[in-house]
């Protein structure tokens, strides 16, 4: 019988302590073999399941069919409706094809002049004051409106919707992360009613409403609930923790700091190693074991839950040489932070162009950036990587 790791007593400082910094943990594990069966941390009662470890056995899992991103139970009574993370061919290829129809590299690229804007004000707003939780005041903000305007979201109260998205990702417990997707599916079904009856508009949900494939095939209503959804959420969420994380990184880091002051040209290559060195995204979301299947000499059975741990991978000596060093010169090829394989993140360019902006305007205008105390209130479970505040100053 294969022993299960309890991932908190595992790390040897509790909960909170793994959240601040889960890499030596997965260190651990990753000498021991590429599959364990853990306990997971919570919110609320911890879960069993399997966790994959390591670059190889990672990349490997991202595009092995016997892991489905299909959950092996009925779904018909799911709040949001179908999406992208919780669909296998064909059905993904499907709605993927029908999304990138529309959400076209050329869109991306000309929503730069826009976050520039939206950048610039909020650093207007931020800068006099010498000192701010830059997850209120840039982080958040930033992509949260960058997505409504792209979907075409009128003004909602950025608090509530914040408090509604983390509930989603990074849940404090059952309860309200279920509440949390009651009200979102309720104002996505009011939003995208709205858009219908509405004059066509330019904005992207709009765009996937009108949208039919050659053969005439469209999104249904509970699809385009879960593509607004996901567009919505994962659209800005991710972004939120690539800023966040990777400003920590720099600020933790002053010769690299240094460097990248010194030469803005090396702005592609440090998004790509924040990505790589502390990414937004610390785990995938479940596939399911369609079959048993036998990893490194450990079988995990049919039906159960398996995680792919994205952040150790990117970790891992055998593919990055001396992966604990964050260094912006790196060659950056070969991480998984926006996944692999046909679930490759949607949003990749846009989070690079975000992350970009962000970082270069905010170096730009705050030439003595530090932070302003530690890290505060890091995200619970697996899934996203980040802090609910990091104050710095100026």
């Amino acid at each position: 019988m294969t022993e299960i790791v309890d991932l908190t007593e595992y790390a040897d400082h509790g909960r909170a302590g793994f959240y601040a910094d889960p890499y030596p943990v997965y260190e651990k594990l990753r000498a021991r073999g590429p599959v364990h069966h853990v306990r997971t941390p919570g919110p609320g009662p911890a879960e069993e399941l399997w966790l994959i470890v390591g670059h190889e056995a990672a990349r490997a899992a991202f595009t092995d069919p016997r892991l489905a991103k299909t959950p092996p139970w009925d779904m018909t009574d799911d709040l949001i409706g179908p999406h992208l993370l919780f669909a296998d061919p064909p059905e993904h290829g499907r709605l993927r094809s029908l999304v990138t129809r529309e959400f076209t590299p050329g869109r991306v690229a000309a929503l730069a002049p826009r976050i520039q804007k939206i950048t610039d004000e909020l650093l207007d707003e931020m800068v006099p004051r010498g000192s701010a939780d830059l997850i209120a005041s840039l982080a958040f903000p930033l992509p949260f409106v960058v997505i409504c305007e792209l979907l075409g979201v009128p003004d909602i109260d950025r608090d509530r919707f914040r408090r509604m998205s983390t509930q989603v990702v990074a849940p404090t417990s059952d309860e309200e992360a279920y509440a949390a997707h009651v009200e979102i599916a309720g104002f996505l079904d009011e939003l995208i009613e709205d858009k219908r009856c509405a004059a066509p508009a330019d904005d992207l949900l709009s765009a996937l409403i009108r949208t039919t494939a050659e053969d005439g095939d469209r999104l249904s209503p509970a699809e385009l609930r879960g593509m607004a959804f996901l567009l919505l959420v994962a659209g800005h969420e991710t972004t939120v923790n690539l800023i966040g994380n990777g400003v920590r990184a720099l600020l933790d880091h002053p010769d690299q700091l240094a460097a990248l002051r010194a030469d803005m040209t090396l702005i592609d290559g440090a998004v790509e190693e924040m990505l790589r060195y502390d990414g937004p995204v610390e785990t995938t979301t479940h596939r399911f074991a369609v079959e048993p299947i036998e990893i490194g000499g450990t079988v995990i059975p049919a039906g159960d839950p398996v995680l792919i741990a994205i952040g150790d991978a990117d970790r891992d000596p055998d593919r990055f040489p001396d992966p604990d060093r964050f260094d912006i010169r790196r060659a950056p090829r070969g991480h998984l932070a926006f996944g692999h394989g046909i679930h490759f993140c949607l949003g990749a360019p846009l989070a690079r162009l975000e992350g970009r902006i962000a970082l270069r305007s905010l170096l730009d205008r705050c030439p003595d950036l530090a932070l302003d105390g530690e890290p505060d209130g890091w995200l619970p479970g697996l899934l996203m990587r980040g802090v609910r505040t990091l104050r710095v100053r100026w």
